[in-house]
């Protein structure tokens, strides 16, 4: 994978220019639209295999919080045969009313895969459910960090890494 086309690709095709609310609360003039890059199948094939690299060793589940992380997932998943489970925002009220579905183990190694993280509430949340549910999250692992000084290698606690920071992709040039 080339680091530099591919933030180049996702520039192109998903960062935004204008007066945005993000999910933080704030405004921002940039705003990655992640549904413009998972619904593109070539480059969505080529943020898995750069996702993939991300992925700890011993990786025995991925996990995607619904609904943006979902084509990531599955990406993902069927670039590296492991199995994922999705997790819900909150457990639905019908049918089975799981708040995870899919098959799970207890003691399984999991990795969650996120879209853009730019508070990570929301990829927090989704770990400490899934550590609620019996398995160790050894990963957080996201496309984009747009984060501003809260650079590390972890989120709240859980290892975390990202295939691009928010100025990675200012810096990509055009293809």
């Amino acid at each position: 994978m080339h680091r530099e086309r591919l933030a180049a690709r996702i520039r192109e095709a998903a960062l935004l220019e204008g007066d945005f609310v993000l999910s933080s609360g704030r405004r921002s003039n940039l705003y990655v639209d992640k549904y413009l890059f998972s619904t593109d199948p070539r480059l969505l094939r080529d943020i898995a295999a750069g996702m993939e690299e991300l992925l700890p060793p011993g990786v025995s589940r991925l996990a995607g919080v619904e609904l943006g992380a979902v084509p990531l997932v599955v990406a993902v998943a069927l670039r590296t045969g492991i199995p994922y489970v999705i997790v819900r925002k909150e457990a639905k009220k019908h049918g089975t009313a799981r708040g995870i579905e899919g098959r799970l183990g207890r003691g399984e190694r999991v990795a969650l895969i996120e879209d853009v993280i730019t508070t990570g509430t929301q990829a927090v949340r989704a770990a400490r459910r899934l550590v609620e549910a019996g398995v160790e999250v050894v990963g957080v692992v996201a496309v984009l960090d747009r984060r501003e000084g809260e650079v590390g290698e972890d989120l709240q606690g859980f290892p975390f890494g990202a295939l691009f920071r928010m100025q990675d992709l200012r810096a990509a040039k055009a293809r």
